[in-house]
């Protein structure tokens, strides 16, 4: 009871943090109104977070292996309890993206570690039922975390949102010091080791690289959400807070379905949902302005994230098995780095393109995805020499 108790505290860790990190997506207009800033300069508090919890966190990892992991997540929930705090009574734009800056360090290193901490909780035999059940905080995170943050601004401020989430990341500090025991360091590696890990080992070099371009595409639309529903589909704020929680639901579901599809085929069920992205976005971009369709499009939009983003995770476990934590480290340098500059590339174009260019963005970037993840199979098929294991499908 114990374990699953540890497990379910991990999970509450990812709801804090992932809702933290995304937080301003739901915000972004109330933030640039208040701070007296452009749209894609608030995008930035999305991409410096992302910068930080991407380029530190192979770093970070390898300088803490000796460290115990539940020492290390309850100190990483204390920076990130404090930066909430900072940025709800900040007072102006360069404190607000320097603590989101530093939140993005913690933020980085929680999701290297996170999801193995909870496998070693529990028997082997549980450990994928585990990781699944921390994985569903980012379905929680995105039904639940992003809408309340962006219905709670709308009947107070951004500032209060900010506030109450350094309330619940300090309950979930407290949660994860009363249960979760002490876990010593397993297969962590060195920072040469870490950085070594692309340069031998081919299929974890390619499921980075799949992922770079998804997530560049992904974020990149996804930050720009409401500003594009507002412009397109004359969006309220409370139609704009439904929405996400469709999306969410449909995130949900993907991971759901996910849970049962990447046993019979992981690759599979990564190109399908990846396809559904592509889809997805262009739907927005044809039927996005009426209501109705930018709700069916939001829909397909959140299952499909919700497929692809349990199969990246699996298909890291799978290229690396036993170095799943520095691999992780890796994953999460590509996946948030990625993160950033998709904010980064998503502002410079609503700037200068307006918002619906960045869809085109996002377009673009999961098709490229796509592509890859098919070429790569054929050929790896062609260059694998028989008896030598690959990762699984």
């Amino acid at each position: 009871m114990r374990a699953w108790l540890g497990v379910s505290a991990i999970t509450a860790s990812l709801f804090v943090f992932l809702t933290t990190e995304l937080m301003p997506v739901g915000l972004l207009t109330p933030i640039s109104g208040s701070l007296g800033i452009s749209v894609g300069a608030a995008g930035l508090t999305v991409t410096l977070y992302g910068v930080s919890a991407g380029l530190g966190v192979p770093f970070i990892v390898a300088w803490t292996r000796r460290v115990d992991r539940r020492v290390l997540l309850s100190t990483l929930l204390a920076v990130l309890t404090l930066g909430n705090l900072v940025t709800a009574v900040s007072p102006n734009y360069p404190l607000v993206l320097t603590t989101r800056l530093a939140m993005g360090f913690a933020s980085g290193v929680f999701w290297a570690i996170g999801v193995s901490m909870a496998m070693r909780l529990v028997p082997q035999r549980h450990a994928s039922r585990a990781a699944a059940v921390v994985m569903s905080g980012i379905s929680i995170a995105a039904v639940v975390g992003i809408p309340l943050g962006t219905a709670l601004e709308s009947l107070s401020d951004w500032r209060t949102t900010f506030l109450i989430w350094a309330g619940l990341s300090a309950l979930v500090f407290l949660a994860v010091a009363a249960v979760i025991p002490p876990l010593p360091s397993a297969n962590a590696v060195s920072v040469r080791e870490v950085f070594g890990l692309p340069l031998k080992n081919a299929p974890l070099r390619s499921v980075l690289s799949v992922v770079v371009l998804f997530v560049l595409g992904h974020f990149g639309a996804y930050t720009f959400v409401r500003p594009f529903l507002e412009d397109s589909a004359s969006a309220t704020p409370l139609f704009i807070t439904a929405v996400l929680m469709i999306y969410g639901i449909g995130g949900a579901a993907g991971n759901f379905i996910a849970g049962y599809t990447v046993n019979r085929s992981l690759r599979g069920s990564f190109v399908v949902g990846c396809a559904g992205l592509v889809v997805s976005l262009l739907s927005l971009l044809a039927i996005g302005h009426e209501r109705g369709g930018s709700i069916v499009s939001l829909i397909l939009w959140g299952v499909s994230f919700g497929v692809v983003q349990l199969c990246q995770v699996n298909m890291t476990q799978a290229a690396a098995p036993e170095t799943f934590e520095a691999a992780m480290s890796l994953n999460t340098m590509a996946y948030n780095t990625s993160i950033a500059l998709g904010a980064l590339f998503g502002g410079l174009l609503a700037d200068n393109l307006g918002v619906a260019s960045v869809v085109w963005f996002g377009v673009v970037l999961t098709a490229a995805s796509l592509l890859l993840t098919l070429g790569t199979r054929r050929r790896t098929s062609r260059t694998v020499p028989d008896g030598v294991p690959a990762a699984r499908e």
